[in-house]
């Protein structure tokens, strides 16, 4: 009987210790009891009825990633492609993960493909290459609201690759091959258009300071003839007053000496003589010869005025 006992109480026990379970952390525990949805077990230590209660699902509430193979798909102009996608998704609702649809991932696969399809058959080529945030966009919003029922939310969503067919490939190829070719061609033409400008400038420049070298070499010279000419009349009119001086100074010391009209005119022969022994251009010579002692008798009364 003792023997009994024990054993129906290690039985106990034993059946205490395999029904005791300990949640660990982003994990959850959906549990059954007696075939109906009872409760979710969140972190920590919890014990269920044996033979009663079930664990019927453990779902991981960490964010995942799906990665699906490539899946063809016709663009608005007929161009057969394989797209790739990648979604990060996360369970929200223990609950419904377990209850909502049969085989979650699979129909996250199903549902992906008709949507990516969907979206790249209203965009032509060119743009299914270059809106991939629009389309990462839009599957994202209506993958998130379709498996919101599921018990999922749908973070992210990624197209991982697209694979034109090779006929576009080598046509893309060949189309960046020429824009590749224009470019060079126009950076090559510019770099000639600038080079020739350049040259251009530095002939117009050379040619404007030639000409203002020349402009100042004339200007120079010209200025120089003047000088040299107004010192030639400064001297012809030095020159001038010189003898006027002194054949004044002459014919005041003739007048001292009570000369007569004969010597006058004689002196004022000898006056004229200087006068055109000067470097004057211009001499004026009277008409009458018989003048010349009344001019001189002129400058000989201008130069006693002078002296009084």
């Amino acid at each position: 009987m003792q023997i009994l006992i024990i054993a129906v109480i290690v039985m106990v026990l034993l059946l205490i210790v395999v029904n005791i379970r300990i949640v660990p952390q982003s994990k959850a525990f959906v549990i059954e009891r007696l075939g109906g949805y009872l409760t979710t077990w969140q972190v920590g230590l919890h014990v269920k009825l044996p033979f009663i209660d079930r664990i019927v699902n453990q779902p991981s509430l960490k964010e995942r990633v799906l990665d699906f193979k490539p899946q063809p798909v016709i663009t608005k102009d007929n161009v057969t492609m394989m797209i790739d996608t990648v979604i990060y998704f996360q369970i929200t609702d223990p609950k419904l993960y377990t209850y909502g649809v049969e085989s979650p991932i699979n129909a996250i696969e199903n549902l992906s493909a008709t949507t990516l399809r969907n979206i790249i058959g209203e965009l032509e080529l060119d743009g299914t290459l270059t809106s991939r945030d629009v389309i990462n966009t839009r599957m994202r919003s209506i993958l998130d609201e379709a498996t919101d029922p599921w018990g999922i939310k749908v973070n992210r969503v990624e197209v991982k690759n697209i694979i034109p067919p090779e006929s576009i490939q080598v046509a893309m190829e060949k189309q960046m091959r020429a824009e590749r070719e224009r470019r060079e061609a126009i950076l090559k033409a510019e770099g000639e258009k600038q080079s020739a400008i350049l040259v251009a400038e530095g002939k117009k420049a050379a040619k404007i300071l030639e000409a203002e070298a020349e402009k100042q070499a004339v200007i120079l010279e010209a200025e120089a003839q003047k000088e040299a000419a107004m010192r030639r009349a400064e001297g012809e009119a030095e020159a001038i007053r010189e003898v006027q001086k002194a054949t004044a100074e002459g014919l005041m010391m003739l007048k001292k000496a009570d000369a007569d009209e004969k010597v006058l005119k004689f002196k004022s022969y000898e006056a004229l003589a200087k006068v055109a022994d000067g470097k004057a251009t211009k001499l004026i010579i009277p008409s009458d010869l018989q003048n010349m002692a009344g001019i001189v008798s002129s400058i000989s009364e201008i130069a006693k005025t002078a002296e009084k």
